[in-house]
């Protein structure tokens, strides 16, 4: 097998949930690029990227995941879960809703979509990669839900890969530290400018960045990782 076939997805089928967000667009076009047929799995009237097509789903809400039952694709190989939200507050602020709302999208949601996608993905075997985050590891000031969401990703891929890894599926984190997107440029510059104090490449993620692991943890480069946690943070947060 050549280099190219390591990283090609011709003839696979990927869902990826948040595949117009940021971070989920770059996922969506480079898993396209590799080969694979893409569903993006995001809130009505969401742009995805050319030649991905959208499903509609509110993805803080079981029923309607339930309700893709029926428009899922017959056949997946890849599950990619990139839907990520904040609501940043100290927990003595936070209230109850809040801290919920975030556990719904960004935690909820991938059990929901992968208890669905099981049955397909253990057909022929597969790969999963639940977008975390390295403040899921090391906690973060004003971001208890957030941080306790991503921390229950990676408590849930490496589950579900003891769970689903005889049946040929992998299941691993890709775990960013701060990437431009939309959600980042919203945060003040202040945060920012911490952050790129962190690195040790000296420079802020991309969002390619983070597509480029996914595609490895997708290809069969990577067919015998599984239950790994592979941080993409340019050196932010190493232990």
């Amino acid at each position: 097998m050549n280099v190219g076939e390591l990283l090609s997805l011709a003839g696979k089928v990927a869902v990826v949930s948040g595949g117009s967000g940021g971070i989920g667009r770059a996922v969506c076009a480079l898993l396209r690029a590799a080969g694979a047929t893409v569903w993006s799995v995001d809130r009505a009237g969401a742009q995805p990227v050319v030649g991905t097509t959208n499903l509609a789903c509110d993805l803080a809400d079981a029923d309607s995941i339930e309700a893709l039952r029926s428009q899922l694709p017959e056949r997946v190989d890849i599950f990619v879960h990139c839907a990520g939200i904040t609501r940043d507050s100290v927990l003595w602020k936070l209230g109850p809703e809040r801290w919920s709302e975030v556990l719904r999208v960004n935690l909820d949601a991938a059990f929901h979509l992968l208890a669905l996608l099981t049955p397909r993905l253990r057909e022929r075997g597969g790969s999963v990669v639940l977008v975390a985050s390295i403040n899921g590891e090391r906690g973060k000031f004003g971001q208890s839900n957030y941080a306790a969401s991503k921390a229950g990703l990676i408590g849930f891929a490496k589950s579900a890969a003891r769970e689903l890894g005889s049946f040929g599926v992998r299941v691993n984190c890709v775990a960013p530290g701060w990437i431009e997107t939309d959600m980042t440029r919203a945060l003040p510059e202040e945060h920012r400018q911490r952050a790129l104090a962190e690195t040790a490449l000296a420079r802020l993620g991309q969002p390619e960045d983070v597509a480029s692991a996914v595609l490895f943890l997708s290809s069969p480069l990577s067919a015998h990782v599984t239950g790994q946690v592979l941080r993409v943070d340019g050196g932010q947060l190493m232990a």
